[in-house]
């Protein structure tokens, strides 16, 4: 299984807001997101992916296929986070594989690449009643950091509903 990653270009943003409708719809369960009257899920920071250069949109592909994306944000400074502390943290915005990719180790590949190439302190959080992402997560920070320190913390205030994970990661 050949599974890459790659930014998605501006001129291709069609595809990315595709999958964020299969994305909203998949966690609609959780997170309580709605339809527009068009029939569509907002995504409030679409096309901000493009415009805050601080962000990054990548597709994720397996022998070739789409099989979800993953958004992220770097150096974000402390005063909007959660839980981290650090100067600046990396954050996992939204984090989406394809069900048929599911369980075959996709998700961790993507996570742990993100981890490698952009090294530092990453804060990861999960809406509190989405216990697949939060049991996914659990798994892929413990295995990563293997016997090394992470925190973890059930928030419930007004920044956020939910588990959040902070850990530091290195180039490996």
């Amino acid at each position: 299984m050949n599974i890459e990653m790659s930014l998605v270009p501006y001129e291709e943003k069609s595809v990315l807001y595709n999958l964020i409708q299969l994305y909203r719809y998949d966690s609609s369960e959780f997170d309580g997101h709605v339809l527009n009257h068009h029939g569509m899920y907002l995504y409030k920071y679409f096309d901000h992916q493009w415009t805050d250069e601080y962000r990054r949109p990548f597709i994720v592909r397996v022998d070739g296929e789409i099989s979800g994306f993953v958004l992220i944000s770097l150096d974000v400074p402390k005063e909007y986070m959660k839980l981290s502390g650090a100067e600046k943290t990396n954050i996992v915005s939204d984090f989406f594989i394809m069900r048929k990719y599911r369980r075959k180790g996709v998700g961790r590949y993507v996570a742990y690449s993100l981890f490698e190439q952009f090294s530092g302190t990453w804060e990861i959080r999960q809406t509190a009643g989405n216990k697949p992402a939060y049991e996914f997560w659990k798994q892929i920070i413990t295995q990563y950091k293997a016997d090394d320190f992470y925190q973890e913390k059930i928030l419930q205030n007004e920044k956020w509903n939910g588990p959040v994970f902070v850990f530091e990661s290195a180039a490996r």
